[in-house]
């Protein structure tokens, strides 16, 4: 199956140019024959706060009717994250709670404030919400469940880690977000879940280049899973970013590399591979679940 990276220089703060960016390099993907497609973390705005209103969307939200409407144009899946507003449910138009639904029905544990979250007075809370497009049909969202530093004072935090599962691939994907490469629990538990592809969607800054790099192999060795890890490059007004995004197979080894450019990158995995990796090297089979 044919993946790909849209490595992208997000500008701060300007969703429409953002949005019209990722759709012409999504489509040069689709050019090359990818299938599966995935954008950087919040690749619409950036982390934009000092405008987080703005850059938050609705459900029903327009730029993720824009990535379906491209996903079923031209028949593939679309995978990033988006800042998501989240308003009471007493407050949704029948519209909006109906995309709701779709949306995986966010359980109530979900809605609930932590401490520092940032909020509005009409009691909306705000997630980093990653997104996965079948086709046009909405096939799952993940909200991230573990902001880093600063995140925290303006994101709450997603309550479930399972995979999302793709019925016209019959895949199921493994989905996480930046910081969450750090924790080898969520990769692990994605793929005892049953994952048969990891994806990370990032906005990794400088100058932590090679803890990306050894994490996004370790998180295929240690799982035997090929994984998909998108990194965004340029700047912002805080930082910058180093790019490299990669797609390395279930040995971990590395099959595409883009670099600090901006760019895309295609590369043709072999998904069934990870079984017989497994045979080869028994790791799931010699886990010892009672001790750990």
């Amino acid at each position: 199956m044919k993946v790909a990276c849209v490595q992208m220089d997000v500008l701060h703060c300007r969703k429409q140019e953002n949005l019209e960016k990722a759709l012409y390099l999504a489509l040069e993907a689709v050019a090359k024959g990818a299938e599966i497609i995935v954008f950087p973390e919040v690749f619409s705005t950036g982390f934009c706060y000092e405008d987080f209103d703005h850059a938050a969307e609705n459900l029903p939200s327009p730029t993720l009717e824009n990535l379906a409407c491209f996903s079923e144009a031209n028949d593939c899946v679309l995978i990033g994250s988006v800042i998501q507003k989240d308003i009471e449910e007493n407050n949704l138009t029948t519209k909006e709670n109906s995309f709701k639904e779709k949306a995986n029905s966010f359980t109530e544990k979900e809605k609930k404030e932590i401490p520092g979250s940032k909020n509005s007075p009409n009691s909306a809370l705000y997630y980093n919400l990653g997104f996965c497009f079948e086709s046009g049909t909405l096939a799952g969202t993940y909200r991230k469940t573990h902001p880093f530093k600063n995140e925290n004072q303006y994101f709450s935090r997603g309550s479930s880690i399972e995979p999302i599962p793709l019925k016209k691939q019959n895949l199921k994907i493994g989905f996480e977000i930046c910081y969450e490469l750090r924790f080898p629990e969520i990769a692990r538990k994605l793929a005892l879940a049953g994952s048969d592809l990891l994806v990370t969607t990032a906005a990794f800054p400088n100058p932590r280049s090679e803890h990306w790099k050894t994490l996004v192999k370790a998180r295929a060795i240690e799982n035997q899973i090929p994984h998909i890890a998108c990194n965004r490059t340029g700047s912002a007004p805080d930082c910058s970013y180093f790019g490299n995004s990669m797609i390395t197979d279930s040995w971990g080894e590395v099959k595409a590399d883009a670099g600090d450019k901006e760019c895309v990158i295609v590369c043709d995995l072999d998904l069934s591979g990870k079984d017989e990796v497994r045979k080869m090297i028994p790791v799931f089979e010699d886990r010892r679940g009672e001790l750990y």
